[in-house]
């Protein structure tokens, strides 16, 4: 079964008196690339988050993004001393080249980033470190199952596609049937309206030549066997995605040939059919993993 690359998935748990949540939104990208947002105390904790993530999802752009807040009645101003040191030094070293410099504004001082945090944080000990991690799990996997629930739908709707392109090549084999026969009365019709004789024996030999070089058999049964193809790998395990790019790619192809080799309106209108709805086959699989 194929998975879709758009999902999001969103959970929470409280710990500490902290309220952890965990966001995670998947979007559609040739490889996988995942982005984590996460408070600096706790980076040391990103890349077994990567691992895991890279063990479940094989293609999409994915933004990771763990909020801590901090419970009613339990917020409180915290002050960052080592930042408001170095500031306090780096400015009484700027006194002393310029010493007609006033004492610095207390709230100058406090709007300076990093300087005011909130009581809402969380170090990377084993304890919270445990939660996080079951945390992303259980999101991750609310995620997946986001993806396999659109994939569903993805196949099905790929699935129609791929029924209406073996109706199109039906209809053309039919057409390309009696093509012969065809080109013959066209030729007739022709000459009989420049009112000139020709013979029948070299008639039939130049049907015979425009019947060769119109004959779509070949390419009729490369998209047949593309179709075929398609259906196998819509229902196989793993990502599918550029598999199938692929063999969008090719039906296109050979829908362009057999639209250049048509010899008549009709496979020529066929052909044209065939061309969107391969494109709408292409505009799924690009969402596909």
């Amino acid at each position: 079964m194929i998975h879709s690359m758009t999902a999001f998935a969103r959970r929470q748990a409280e710990t500490d008196g902290l309220l952890l949540t965990w966001e995670l939104r998947s979007v559609n990208h040739r490889f996988l690339e995942a982005q984590f947002r996460l408070p600096d105390t706790l980076r040391s904790i990103e890349h077994p988050l990567r691992e895991i993530l890279r063990k479940q999802i094989k293609r999409g752009k994915v933004d990771c993004t763990l909020r801590l807040e901090q419970q009613s009645g339990q917020h409180k101003i915290v002050l960052n001393r080592p930042v408001l040191l170095q500031i306090l030094t780096a400015l009484e070293q700027i006194r002393e080249e310029v010493p007609e410099l006033g004492s610095p504004n207390p709230m100058d001082l406090l709007s300076w980033p990093g300087v005011l945090g909130t009581s809402a944080s969380i170090d990377s000990n084993e304890a919270a470190t445990a939660v996080i991690h079951e945390l992303f799990e259980e999101t991750l996997t609310d995620l997946i199952a986001h993806r396999q629930r659109e994939g569903a739908q993805l196949e099905r709707t790929i699935s129609q596609r791929l029924d209406e392109i073996d109706h199109i090549v039906r209809d053309i084999k039919l057409l390309v049937s009696s093509l012969s026969e065809q080109l013959l009365s066209k030729l007739k019709a022709r000459v009989a309206e420049l009112a000139g004789q020709v013979d029948e024996l070299r008639l039939e030999q130049e049907v015979v030549l425009l019947a060769q070089r119109a004959d779509v058999t070949e390419e009729l049964d490369r998209l047949t066997i593309h179709v075929a193809e398609a259906r196998t790998n819509l229902l196989s395990p793993g990502p599918q995605g550029r598999r199938l790019d692929f063999i969008a790619q090719e039906l296109n192809r050979e829908a362009n040939t057999l639209g250049s080799k048509s010899a008549v309106a009709e496979t020529s209108q066929k052909a044209v059919d065939l061309k969107v709805i391969i494109e709408q086959i292409r505009e799924q699989v690009q969402n596909v993993e």
